[in-house]
């Protein structure tokens, strides 16, 4: 209070502070301002230049699809007139022949000129008596006849007598004649017009806000739509010319009558040659309302500011400065709580008695403690197992340590140290990181190694010795078959049988050996996880009810999957079978499906049987180990591969005398 009544406000520094908050939020504003208007002019400039990048390779891909189109027709009709040419000069060539060339090859017309340009044959007969030529022939065959080209591709050309086009070319004969090809081109030019930049721009500038797209060059707009009434020329304008002179992208603001455009511009490259600008026009009506909205929000906001910090500023100069250093105090304390709440790993703070003082989230929900109950109890009441305890007595700084934890195993790394606080009380924090799932994929990693190298072993051997056993069982066979000895032919046959039978089985267990080692691609579709489900029910409903096994199933998540199904069933049947061959008779078998976030779905196959030791747990995914009298121990390998190919994890958990449990994660869809 002395303090305060030492400090007053004058009026004079309350109005210059005033003041000087009236200017601060004035700029901020117009900062902002500025500011907000730079950033949609980028994002324009962002989305145009997109855009015009999509434009710029859609014309390159549409000059290039009708070139090709038209070097295709050039080169075909080229040949034919070569083949013309050849028949021509042997004099094998008559009308009969030429009209059959031209209807095989859908040539419309092949007509040869004499060197004075003279028609001598053709493929049609003359229908075109008395009518006017719209065309006549001999002046695109001109520079052939006068010795001076050996090959014409005249292209395109007006019919002589018909309305439309046609593209032809021309080769020379011996004699200085030509040899004339043509095609209907009303394909070719349909296809121009369905692939050209009309068509293109027209697309384009469908949108509201595209006001007008347009190639355009030195001497004018090549095509072009929308408003382009008051386009300038190239020459008028410094950027213009900059921009089609020089490969990069530019934009400016202009007006087009009485809107307000963002011009974006690139020019247009075609096999090395440029081809002309690319003109993008952009209203800013929507970017200004934007605009408009946003300046009076600003300013709103900015008068709610000045108001807010006028009084803050009075409410600050009023109070005392032990309620300032309170407040800073308490911003300090609520925000290292919340980057203590907020880590990942578990904070735990003992005092001497190993009592709770403090407990953050990930903590709590790693331990299922009671939240803010916890404060003041012993932290080893709410511990379960022996092993957990034990690390408060440690008196290593570092542990790591497998124990149970809300009845799941787990593995944890356990940080301790110590600190004297200001009452000299000797204070304990545990920092807890849960490394279960890192774990879990260090030993599947591990597993997958194991597999990979039991796998390519067992190609290897089997390749080996498949072809002597093909041989034993051939040679039994056919010593079976072909020789019978005058003592003892029935132990014999039944020697050789017996061989050839083993061999047969050994064959199958290679066969086994190279369908492991040999990867399997996944088919991924999607399905309902349900469907499998099912399916496995209705496939063993009678082995349940024969040994009078309950099977319990519990699917909270029923979506959609996208897995290789067949290799999903594959590996849920191997499950289901173990858990019916652990039971042997009653019990029961529970299998669930939960989400345990949009992208991963957790599948557990539990059952009450006899269980499985701990030195077997370690075993059991490993090619050829088996516990069973009949099993072949490549059953949980199989659905080890599976699992890893879908980029899954599978783990097992399992008490003798109790049951086991296999746990599957696997993203919901396969990539």
């Amino acid at each position: 209070m002395k303090l305060l009544r030492n400090f007053i406000v004058q009026p004079k520094s309350l109005l210059l502070i005033f003041g000087i908050t009236a200017v601060i939020i004035l700029s901020s504003v117009m900062i902002e301002l500025r500011q907000s208007k730079s950033e949609m002019l980028e994002l324009m400039e962002k989305q145009s230049m997109a855009l015009l990048e999509a434009l710029l390779s859609s014309s390159d891909n549409a000059l290039t699809s009708y070139e090709k189109l038209e070097g295709e027709l050039t080169q075909r009709l080229l040949n034919n007139a070569a083949m013309v040419r050849f028949l021509y000069e042997r004099k094998q060539l008559n009308r009969s022949l030429l009209e059959q060339i031209a209807v095989d090859n859908k040539i419309y017309r092949i007509n040869i000129f004499d060197h004075l340009g003279n028609k001598v044959l053709s493929s049609h007969k003359e229908i075109h008596t008395g009518i006017p030529e719209r065309e006549n022939p001999q002046k695109y065959i001109q520079p052939i006849l006068d010795g001076e080209q050996d090959t014409m591709i005249i292209g395109i050309k007006p019919a002589r007598f018909q309305p439309g086009g046609r593209f032809a070319v021309a080769i020379s004969t011996k004699s200085k004649g030509a040899i004339v090809l043509n095609v209907d081109a009303e394909e070719l030019l349909k296809f121009r017009k369905q692939v050209g930049f009309g068509v293109l721009l027209k697309s384009v500038t469908q949108s509201r806000q595209i006001v007008y797209a347009a190639l355009q060059d030195a001497k004018g707009i090549i095509a072009a739509a929308g408003k382009v009434d008051e386009m300038e020329s190239i020459d008028s304008s410094a950027i213009l010319k900059k921009s089609l002179s020089e490969n990069s992208y530019n934009w400016r603001t202009a007006r087009i009558g009485s809107t307000e455009v963002f011009e974006a511009l690139h020019p247009l490259y075609h096999n090395g040659a440029v081809v002309g600008l690319f003109r993008l026009g952009i209203s800013l009506d929507p970017m200004n309302k934007i605009n408009e909205r946003l300046t009076s929000r600003i300013i709103i906001l900015g008068i709610i500011l000045f108001v807010f910090g006028f009084i803050t500023i009075t409410f600050v100069f009023v109070r005392q400065n032990y309620d300032l250093l309170s407040k800073r105090f308490k911003v300090i304390e609520s925000y290292s709580r919340k980057i203590i709440d907020n880590v990942s790993d578990g904070i735990i703070m003992l005092d001497a008695q190993k009592n709770i003082l403090t407990v953050n989230a990930s903590a709590e929900k790693l331990f299922s403690l009671p939240g803010v109950k916890t404060i003041g109890n012993e932290l080893a009441s709410f511990l379960e197992d022996r092993r957990c305890i034990d690390m408060l007595n440690s008196a290593s700084q570092l542990t790591e340590l497998v124990c149970h934890v809300g009845g799941k195993q787990k593995v944890l790394l356990v940080s301790k140290s110590s600190f004297t606080d200001e009452n000299k009380a000797t204070n304990t924090i545990l920092v807890i990181r849960d490394l279960t799932e890192q774990k879990l994929m260090e030993e599947q990693v591990q597993r997958n190694e194991r597999l990979v190298a039991m796998g390519a072993l067992a190609s290897s051997v089997a390749h080996e010795i498949r072809n002597p056993l093909n041989s034993i069982g051939t040679i039994a066979q056919q010593l079976g078959k072909d020789f019978l000895p005058n003592d003892n032919a029935e132990e014999y046959k039944s020697l050789t049988d017996l061989v050839y039978k083993e061999v047969k089985r050994i064959n199958e267990t290679v066969e086994n050996f190279l369908k492991f080692s040999k990867p399997q691609p996944i088919k991924a579709e999607p399905f309902l996880l349900s469907e499998l489900f099912d399916q496995l029910e209705k496939q063993y409903s009678q082995v349940l009810s024969r040994k009078a096994i309950k099977l319990k199933m519990e699917l909270s998540y029923d979506g959609n999957v996208v897995w290789d199904k067949t290799q999903v069933k594959q590996v849920f049947i191997n499950l289901f079978e173990n858990a019916i061959d652990a039971l042997e008779s009653e019990g029961e078998i529970e299998i669930t499906a939960q989400e345990k976030n949009k992208d991963l779905v957790e599948i557990k196959f539990a059952d009450t049987g006899k269980g499985i030791s701990s030195d077997n747990q370690k075993r059991i995914f490993n090619l050829y180990f088996t516990t069973k009298t009949k099993g072949s121990g490549i059953g949980l390998s199989i659905v080890q591969k599976i699992i890893a190919e879908h980029n899954g994890l599978i783990s097992v958990n399992s008490e003798p005398g109790k049951g086991t449990a296999f746990t599957i994660r696997l993203p919901k869809q396969f990539s």
